[in-house]
């Protein structure tokens, strides 16, 4: 089993050119189920069944797992056999025709303006990390990357004359997205002012790096916004991902067109886009129910 794992894992990282974090996400899950075909005293993988995927799955609902870690799940489960399948490791693949349970459509965490405000104002500016931090937040919230995305970005790949920053995203598609006027200056002051004194190496390519002078991981800014959300006052569950989440919503609130957010976001699929404008409408049902005397 470890064996098939491990081509596995080969495969998706040198022949698919996965990202490291979706294999990563790959390995976890299988892990996991392997670790269930060994206790149902599977030892070969052809003596795995289609019922056993669903036992499985089912485990995973009892656990209180969410309808979205299910799905993750199967769509990894999925990817093995077929994998081993084409591989003819395997005569049936048990998994080909099982459906992916339904997801709960949720809406996506938004911070108000004044919320975001109150965020990107709490680094104190008059510290290098606080600059560094500064700068972090503002391009987060201008540009709607994500956190992957932030911590990939070299000195190179932001354009402060022509204000703008190259990313890659899923599947290391290259984008190009504006950078705004704060954000221009809060990454301009970082540069000038900390980025170099805060470098190990001085030929370190990062653009955001942590106290060691290494390249900041998604670990290490987890803690940091976590932070800041103290300071901010801000009592919801923030997350790295909500900055971006408040992005696309507040374009599309002040008429951003729906094509370009989905450009922005890199986004391969605009129904991915689409969440956010339920977003909007549910915002605005709040402030009509609020404001309108015959609501």
């Amino acid at each position: 089993m470890d064996a098939l794992l491990e081509a596995f894992t080969h495969h998706v990282a040198v022949e698919r050119g996965l990202s490291l974090n979706t294999q990563e996400s790959y390995q976890r899950d299988l892990v996991t189920f392997l670790d269930f075909l060994s206790r149902k005293g599977i030892t070969d993988i052809n003596a795995s069944s289609r019922s056993l995927i669903v036992q499985y799955l089912q485990e995973l609902r009892e656990c209180g797992r969410a309808t979205a870690t299910v799905s993750r799940n199967l769509a990894s489960i999925r990817s093995f056999y077929a994998f081993l399948a084409r591989e003819r490791i395997i005569a049936v693949d048990p998994a080909a025709q099982l459906e992916t349970p339904k997801r709960e459509r949720r809406l996506p965490q938004v911070l108000s303006a004044v919320e975001v405000e109150s965020l990107l104002g709490s680094p104190d500016t008059s510290t290098e990390m606080g600059l560094r931090d500064k700068a972090m937040l503002e391009l987060l919230y201008a540009t709607g990357i994500r956190v992957s995305e932030l911590i990939s970005l070299n000195d190179t790949d932001v354009n402060l004359s022509a204000s703008f920053l190259r990313c890659f995203g899923k599947g290391s598609k290259e984008r190009i997205v504006p950078l705004g006027r704060l954000a221009r200056r809060a990454v301009l002051e970082y540069h000038e002012k900390a980025r170099f004194h805060l470098l190990r190496d001085k030929k370190e390519s990062s653009l955001f790096v942590n106290h060691l002078g290494d390249r900041l991981t998604r670990q290490g800014f987890w803690k940091i916004i976590k932070k800041y959300a103290r300071i901010a006052g801000i009592t919801t569950d923030l997350t790295p991902h909500t900055l971006r989440h408040s992005f696309a919503t507040h374009l599309l609130d002040n008429g951003a067109d729906l094509r370009a957010v989905q450009e922005m976001l890199g986004h391969a699929d605009i129904s991915t886009t689409q969440v956010y404008t339920h977003v909007t409408k549910s915002r605005l049902q709040d402030v009509y129910s609020k404001s309108h005397p015959r609501a």
